[in-house]
Formats: structure tokens, sequence, C-alpha cells
């Protein structure tokens, strides 16, 4: 079958390699893949990988270099092991690619993401989302409504991640909340505080075409750029009491972003790191003491969420397919894909990649 494999840095290859096998473990799944779309984690992977991906065996997947990338996705299943009882051939899926043994902890909870031995399908196991097949855990095959598109079905991790941040930001209906970054994942986080209530949101960016596409598909929101425009003054000008915001959400990784975080929020406010950084960042911590305001870190989502992103999509809700601005074909996933995102004039903000259709 055909897949895009991670080999180095800036080596990504769609190559043939081994079908699934015949005899599927009796908790496993075979799934036909659909769409899968390419995540910033993906971008992170390509660039300046390997990161997450495992140069030597994975203590819990096995897994290591070369790996099949893609974690956002869904599919057909097309065969099932003895004890599987919650999916059938036939049923549409989506992937939540978390894996860790089941006895962990933090897995116990439904917190697989904090385990220590975490494994996530696409990075750091032996199947993903970029292949014309998957063979993942029957916890991984969550069953969709028919009224959830294949589209939405791979955006449904990350969404995930978005309302994972809104539930750790404490978002509530008429707060008033500041996204920066407005790429897919600060999009999403647009989407997901409108969900829980937010009615003032402010997305800050210094690239226009992304604010263009922004205000195109989110609406009634007050997009900033602050090269051009003073940020704190546009919040204090717009927020009650002109104290700033009472949740802010870094979507960017990168040190200023959270430093502009920080001096955006009203005292006793709330800052959520979602961004992934690549190295430290320098913080005012006095800004942190003297506002009495809390910083918390987002990572990744509880794997119970599948079913309530898939019922929040199917109520329209949320529509994060507004967001998709291409699909290509696995053979185009290198240079109009990755390369595509990567291009920082680009027009692109997601990507999807028809993988098994």
């Amino acid at each position: 079958m055909k897949a895009a494999r991670f080999h180095a840095r800036r080596d990504v290859r769609v190559e043939e390699v081994a079908p699934p096998p015949d005899d599927l473990g009796p908790h496993e799944v075979l799934v036909r893949n659909r769409l899968c779309g390419i995540c910033g984690t993906d971008l992170h992977e390509y660039a300046h990988g390997p990161i997450f991906v495992p140069q030597s065996p994975h203590p819990f997947s096995g897994a290591q270099l070369p790996q099949i990338l893609g974690h956002e996705f869904g599919g057909v299943v097309v065969a099932v092991g003895s004890d599987v009882r919650d999916t059938s051939p036939g049923d549409r899926v989506a992937i939540q690619p978390h894996m860790a043994p089941p006895d962990d902890y933090y897995v116990r909870r439904g917190l697989t993401q904090l385990s220590e031995q975490l494994a996530i399908v696409g990075l750091s196991a032996a199947w993903g989302g970029f292949a014309d097949y998957a063979v993942v855990n029957d916890y991984n095959a969550v069953p969709i409504p028919d009224g959830v598109t294949d589209e939405q079905a791979a955006l449904i991790e990350p969404a995930a991640v978005a309302l994972h941040a809104v539930e750790r930001g404490g978002v509530r209906p008429g707060d008033s909340v500041l996204v920066v970054g407005a790429g897919p994942i600060g999009q999403l986080q647009v989407m997901a505080a409108r969900a829980a209530g937010a009615t003032l949101i402010f997305l800050a960016d210094i690239n226009d075409s992304r604010l263009v596409l922004a205000r195109t598909i989110l609406g009634d929101i007050h997009t900033v750029n602050p090269l051009r425009e003073d940020l704190l003054e546009i919040l204090r000008d717009l927020t009650v009491g002109h104290i700033g915001v009472d949740v802010a959400f870094e979507c960017v990784g990168q040190g200023r972003a959270l430093g502009s975080c920080i001096a955006a929020v009203r005292p006793q406010g709330v800052v959520v790191q979602v961004g992934l950084h690549v190295g430290p960042a320098e913080i005012d911590a006095y800004a942190i003491t003297r506002k009495d305001i809390d910083l918390r870190g987002s990572w990744c989502y509880s794997t119970l969420m599948w079913p309530r992103v898939a019922a929040i999509f199917a109520s329209g809700i949320m529509q994060p397919e507004l967001m998709v601005t291409k699909r290509v074909t696995l053979d185009e996933i290198v240079q109009d894909g990755f390369e595509a995102l990567l291009d920082p004039a680009g027009d692109q903000l997601k990507i999807l990649v028809e993988a098994g259709v």
C-alpha cells in the first residue's frame, strides 16, 4: 500500500509499504482511511524533527523511524478483531490517536495524554493517517454519527485540542477572549470559545491573509495585526472597565505571543498556553504575580471527548470544515501540503490529504 513516511528532517517520502496483516489481533480494527489533516505538529516534525517520532523503539508501541505520519483522520472500518464490540465493518469512524497501557494511572481517568508511555497514531505508532489503511486499537476507532461528514471526521482531533483548552481556561458565557495565532488551532479556538459562550473575541496575527480568512470564516470578531496596531490599546478600549480580556489563548508557540497574552488579560484573568514552544520562553513573571493571574498549560485533550466533539459538529455549533482551503492527494503531500503550509507568504490555512479514498 502507499504511505507518506517521515525519515528525517525535510525528508518525507511517499512510498510503497507492507499492507496490513490478514490476521488482526483480538482488539484491533482495520480502517480504510479517507481524509487526514496536516497538523502543525506534522509541520514541526517535517521542518525540525524528529521531535515526537522515536528514533529507537517506543517503550509502549515499539514504533521507530521511518514513521507513517498523520493523526487527524477518519475512515471506514474494513475488518475487526474477534473481541471488538463497539465497531463493525462498514462503520464510519474518527481516529482518537492516543495509546498507552490500559492500567496506566492517567489512562484509567481518560487522560491518556498525560501518560509517560503515551504513543500517538501517526507520530509514534506503527500506523498513521497518511496511508491507504491503518490498523488501530478498538478504543482508537470511534464511530461517528451520519450527521458528521468525512471532512469533519478529520477535524475532530484538532477541535478537541481547542475545546480542551477552553475548559482549561474556564471560559464562561459573556466572557471576553483573546486568541493569539490565526492558524487552524487559533481559528478553532475562536469557534470553541464562542461555543462556550464568549461574546467579545479578539484574534491577533501578523499574517494578514489569515486574518482575512478568519473574518470570512468566523464572522463577528475583532482581528488585529500587532505589527501595525496597538493590541493592548484596542483590548482596553473595547473591554468592560478597560482592563483587558478574561481569558487569553496562546496558539503560536512563541515567547512574544505568550508575553502579549500575559499583558492582555485583566487582573485575575487566565492565560492558556496551547501552542508548542520549540525552546525556552522568557516571560514577565512579575506581571503574573502583580496581576494575580493564572497561567495554565493545555496538552492535547481527554480521550473521552470524541463523541462530544462529534455531537457539537453534528449540531452545527462549530463548523470546522470552513477552514479547509485545499485538498491534496497523497502523492502531492510534500510540495502542495507541507511546503505550502510552511510558506510564510502562503494563503493556505487547513489542508486535507485524500489518503485511501
